[in-house]
């Protein structure tokens, strides 16, 4: 749906003396029917490269394709069919004060040039999507933060777009109605066939709907894939400290204090155990006290869902002498169970 190819984006520095580079060269592409997100650190170039899709900033070079449309080549007029084609959802919602719900929406379908009656018929379920019939008439001021994003939402599809952009649109939103939002999201996605493709800071948005993400860092892309290949086998070190927080097992201080790189004589080995795929539903635990014996202590653990996927982690210590730890290492090979030693300690 969407192509980047060797796309830069400079931008001239506050003081007017020399350039300031947003974009360093970013060739990525946004499979048709597919949730894709792009995550990455603020200032890493995440803004800049979804306002290139919709033509609200404009590339130094390269070039952007939406359904095979070169963005760049479009004049005025054609970037406002492409518009039509592409919608787009915000932060801070950007809805009109003094207009209705209903209003709200039917706008860009009034710039469109369409009559009352083909704007209701195409509002009306539009609103129920959303589940806002009820607030067709009620003015933005009187809705919640999760109501206004329903009608930004409700926008940003009445011109029937085949592309819906969300810029940070649940940052704003507590936790149940973020969840809310994403849940409209997927089935919008769903229903509609409609690709979306969406920028955040926030690792649990991008857990909960993405099929694919890319990170970007220093206008760079340095990672991309399935979320899920991307989030429980992280290789770029930017990945894994954004990642850190939202996957990671917070062990006691007097644990991680306590934890050393080489071991000494009667230490334990701290290990991480990763469970996905076909290991995520195997009693993989026990066997592991069947081949090593029953001196294993489970320090801490975690199960979780990534791109509808599961996913676990656990952190257990066992006797670091050698023969244990050979056992336990081919036990691993064999299962395929993937392991991380943290380090060593008493």
């Amino acid at each position: 749906m969407v192509s980047f190819r060797g796309v830069t984006k400079l931008f001239a520095d506050r003081g007017g003396q020399g350039e300031f580079t947003a974009l360093a060269g970013i060739d990525y592409t946004v499979p048709k029917g597919s949730i894709t997100g792009i995550i990455g650190r603020s200032g890493a170039g995440k803004s800049t490269l979804i306002r290139l899709v919709n033509g609200l900033e404009v590339a130094t070079s390269g070039t952007i394709l939406v359904d095979g449309v070169d963005v760049g080549g479009l004049t005025e007029q054609g970037l406002r069919q492409l518009r039509r084609q592409v919608g787009m959802i915000f932060q801070h919602f950007n809805l009109l004060s003094s207009r209705t719900v209903f209003d709200n929406v039917a706008l860009p379908l009034e710039i469109a040039g369409m009559d009352r009656d083909a704007i209701r018929a195409r509002v009306d379920p539009l609103l129920e999507l959303v589940g806002l019939s009820d607030k067709t008439g009620r003015y933005p001021a009187e809705l919640s933060g999760g109501q206004k994003q329903r009608v930004g939402i409700a926008r940003a599809l009445a011109t029937e777009p085949k592309l819906l952009l969300s810029d940070e649109a649940t940052s704003a939103l507590d936790p149940e109605t973020t969840q809310s939002i994403l849940d409209l999201i997927k089935r919008i996605n769903r229903e509609l066939d409609l690709t979306v493709l969406l920028i955040t800071h926030e690792m649990e948005v991008v857990k909960t709907i993405a099929s694919e993400v890319a990170v970007i860092d220093k206008g760079l892309i340095v990672e991309r894939g399935r979320t899920f290949d991307v989030f429980t086998r992280p290789r770029h070190e930017t990945t894994k400290s954004l990642l850190s927080a939202s996957l990671g097992i917070k062990l006691p201080e007097w644990v991680t204090s306590a934890i050393k790189p080489e071991p000494a004589a009667g230490d334990r080995v701290f290990v991480r155990l990763v469970f996905f795929g076909e290991t995520a539903f195997q009693p993989l635990t026990a066997k592991l006290v069947e081949r090593i014996g029953p001196d294993v202590n489970i320090m801490a653990g975690t199960i979780d869902e990534i791109a509808g996927e599961p996913f676990g982690s656990l952190v257990v210590s066992y006797s670091a002498a050698t023969d244990v730890v050979q056992r336990a290492e081919q036990f691993y090979a064999e299962t395929g169970l993937t392991r991380e030693v943290l380090g060593y300690g008493a």
